[in-house]
């Protein structure tokens, strides 16, 4: 089984099309939307009294086990965020913890004994405490982001030693290895601890390192983005997905991944919030990978 660890939020978002409030988001939602385009997924994350009933239905709808969301006095998670003419930058207009604020989670048993393990953004206390009730997982991945690294790098460095890769942004990747070239600054990183890095490059695609092998993939070209968010989660959903399915991660089966993270990414960034995702199929998602193949045949 797939697990991962992250956040369930309302969100607020604007672009210069459109704006919605209070709509479905989250580390843990995007990334099990996606990733249950491959196989099981359990999320473990918290959620206030104000979060329907009918929203856990709709994950559950999609085969996502929902046994690790808890549900505790207090309001959902919020995150507030502009778009303005570079849908690349993001402006966080507004950002409400709420409940997400004192997470402490725990994993339910059953959940415990699983392969594949996915640390969505949050501290490091609380990825080093998931890291804990894990027995002998086979693959462990995380990501991170700038507050983090500027405000507790230390502990960040510890989990960095104790997971199998990172998927983090390519700002996230300067500022942890002090490097300016990308490829210089992933394999910096894997020298802290991780065998597998991944760097996010937005609309510019993304690098796979392991090792002495560089993996570089363009994104997939799109006519309209409406909407980002939640796509660098698509891509971790998508990617652990994959290597869970496959079950193993050499280095062919992680080129097939990251080709699965761009085409799911890609979708997400069609619709607001979950709107693509909700109505997304497998079919699909093979039709465009062949019209990425036959884009990408020199």
């Amino acid at each position: 089984m797939l697990v991962c660890v992250g956040s369930i939020a309302f969100d607020s978002v604007e672009t210069p099309e459109r704006k919605v409030e209070d709509v479905l988001g989250g580390s843990a939602v995007f990334f099990g939307l996606a990733a249950s385009f491959f196989g099981p997924v359990g999320l473990v994350g918290v959620v206030g009294e104000d979060f329907a009933e009918e929203n856990l239905d709709l994950l559950r709808s999609r085969g996502i086990d929902t046994a690790g969301v808890e549900r505790v006095p207090g309001r959902t998670f919020r995150w507030a965020g502009r778009y303005v003419d570079d849908m690349n930058v993001r402006e966080t207009t507004n950002l409400e913890l709420n409940v997400f604020g004192d997470f402490e989670p725990t994993l339910p048993d059953a959940y415990r004994d699983c392969d594949y393990c996915f640390l969505a953004n949050g501290s490091p206390a609380i990825q080093h405490r998931v890291i804990d009730q894990l027995h002998s997982p086979k693959l462990v991945l995380a990501d991170t982001m700038n507050h983090w690294i500027a405000d507790t790098r230390d502990d960040v460095l510890r989990m960095l030693e104790r997971v199998d890769g990172v998927i983090i942004n390519d700002e996230e990747a300067t500022m942890l290895a002090e490097r300016r070239n990308l490829v210089a600054a992933a394999r910096a990183v894997a020298a802290l601890g991780p065998e597998i890095v991944v760097v996010k490059k937005g609309a510019h695609g993304c690098l796979v390192v392991v090792g002495d092998s560089v993996v570089p993939l363009p994104a997939f070209p799109l006519e309209e983005v409406r909407d980002p968010t939640g796509a660098g989660d698509c891509f971790a959903g998508a990617f652990m997905g994959y290597l869970a399915q496959a079950g193993d991660h050499s280095l062919a089966t992680l080129r097939r991944a990251a080709l699965y993270g761009t085409l799911v990414a890609s979708f997400d960034c069609e619709g607001f919030s979950i709107d693509r995702l909700r109505d997304l199929t497998l079919d699909e998602i093979e039709a465009r990978r062949q019209l990425f193949a036959d884009m990408l045949r020199l």
